[in-house]
């Protein structure tokens, strides 16, 4: 077994911490990640996101809501706390009178990091999070994420989830514009590129199966180059 970065959780020989440095928005992010998504570190964003954001937090788990830190910020008066979940009465960052219900108080975002399937079973078993005002995108985006295939073609990863939010609340003035959030996306773009050069090289011969279902993937996949800001 390889041997791994403690920090964002990849293989040494694949770390992610050197394309991406904290970045410092201002909002709170929390990721409830679903125990599985805690087991399978090969394809998760999460790690990425909470590496790059300053005073961001990871909680794993099934049952959260008598978790007692996730029940310390929701109460926290500091806090406006919000679940990034699409909905009619969501809010988004240039609905009429989002920052007026800010008033001051730091963006909390709760965010169910895991794949969609175990998501909806994260919110069948706490309901409790969809008492809280949900908040979503006003813009339409896709995901870059090309090694996995998402469900519906709207679905993005937890990083792009971050990175659009953060970027929707500087066009309104929400954030401070000066917040580079690029660097999140760099570390994003080089996990793609890492893992289709390793499944090319599981194809050729390189590096064995990580998996049994690994031999029914036989096609060398084109490797995007991306650019990075």
């Amino acid at each position: 077994m390889s041997e791994r970065c403690y920090r964002c959780f990849k293989p040494k020989s694949a770390c992610l911490c050197s394309y991406t440095k904290e970045i410092d928005c201002g909002i709170k992010f929390v990721l409830l990640m679903h125990q599985k998504e805690a087991k399978r570190q090969r394809t998760g964003t999460g790690h990425i996101a909470h590496i790059s954001l300053k005073d961001s937090e990871i909680l794993v788990g099934f049952e959260f809501e008598h978790n007692e830190r996730l029940r310390s910020l929701l109460k926290d008066e500091k806090y406006f706390p919000v679940l990034l979940y699409p909905g009619e009465d969501a809010w988004t960052a240039k609905k009429e009178g989002f920052s007026q219900v800010l008033k001051g108080k730091t963006l909390l975002v709760i965010i169910l990091d895991s794949t969609w399937f175990c998501a909806r079973k994260l919110i069948e078993h706490n309901e409790f999070l969809l008492k809280l005002p949900r908040f979503s995108f006003y813009g339409d985006y896709r995901s870059i994420f090309t090694f996995k295939h998402e469900p519906r073609p709207e679905y993005i990863s937890t990083v792009e989830s971050c990175y659009y939010l953060i970027k929707e609340m500087q066009a309104q003035g929400l954030c401070e514009n000066s917040v580079d959030p690029e660097p999140m996306m760099n570390a994003f773009k080089q996990m793609i590129k890492f893992q289709l050069q390793a499944e090319n090289e599981r194809i050729l011969g390189i590096r064995p199966n990580s998996h049994d279902y690994d031999a029914k993937y036989n096609k060398l996949r084109e490797i995007p180059q991306f650019t990075t800001e």
